[in-house]
């Protein structure tokens, strides 16, 4: 519920702080054709995937990190790309703010399209998993080369070759990590087929959409989730001083219940 209902209230207010957008884009109905010949189900459909799948198995103090890990990293990822220009959207933004807010909730949709994977595939095989993690992050960084190299000499695609170097190829859990891959590309896919034949945003390449740009959404989902993980072991390692960490750490089980009622009730 409460997902849920930040999901509605974050479209409401997309919608009202971006109002001359939706105007245009109301205005594009043709009141002389059937009004179900001109509903764009494809978005009615991605939306409705995503409502349920972000309900599946919700758990605010887990989904808070994927919420912020993909608030951040889409400001990120759509930074580089607008700013080199590999792709731009038909508002010219660089980056359009209004986009940033899909990007948590498609990182909370991956995260149930992965367990629900993991529980699927037997965990037996790890040998197969390795050997397709090798092949599918040494096939996708090939191709990313391909795609992003007429923007080397930029200092942010030197950079996001040089994260999604470290990322792929320093992990330890293969098995999530090609699971999270899948889920985002197919997830991804979607998204890329939408907004590239809406014309919403447009590759340079001019696909429709470009594979590079489907895969991408799969290496986003693994950076997304290797991030996380090391947000919550830094925070972990964070150590409060000696004085105040006895002044908060809870009373042992023991003492609690020989405590007089007025310190339970403190």
């Amino acid at each position: 519920m409460y997902l849920m209902s930040a999901f509605v209230a974050t479209l409401g207010l997309i919608m009202w702080v971006w109002w001359p957008l939706v105007r245009d884009y109301v205005a594009l109905f043709d009141p002389q054709r059937p009004l179900w010949s001109q509903i764009d189900w494809l978005l009615i459909g991605i939306f409705a995937a995503m409502s349920i799948l972000i309900m599946a198995g919700a758990d605010l103090r887990s989904d808070v990190w994927i919420v912020g890990v993909g608030l951040a990293g889409g400001l990120a990822i759509e930074g580089w790309g607008t700013q080199t220009h590999i792709w731009n959207y038909f508002t010219l933004e660089r980056p359009p703010l209004w986009i940033i807010p899909a990007w948590p909730i498609a990182s909370l949709s991956i995260d149930r399209l992965v367990r629900l994977l993991a529980r699927l595939l037997p965990r037996e095989r790890g040998r197969n998993f390795a050997i397709a993690h090798s092949v599918l992050f040494a096939g996708f960084y090939a191709l990313m080369l391909q795609f992003v190299w007429p923007t080397r000499g930029m200092s942010l695609t030197q950079a996001a070759l040089v994260i999604c170097a470290l990322i792929a190829f320093t992990m330890r859990d293969r098995r999530t990590a090609v699971l999270t891959f899948a889920a985002g590309a197919g997830l991804g896919y979607f998204l890329e087929l939408w907004g590239t034949t809406r014309a919403c945003w447009t590759y340079y390449t001019l696909g429709t959409p470009p594979l590079f740009a489907v895969l991408a959404h799969g290496m986003a989902a693994v950076i997304f989730w290797r991030a996380g993980e090391l947000a919550r072991q830094l925070l972990a390692r964070v150590r409060l001083p000696a004085p105040l960490r006895a002044r908060t750490s809870p009373l042992k089980p023991e003492l609690l219940r020989d405590a007089p009622l007025r310190t339970q009730t403190i």
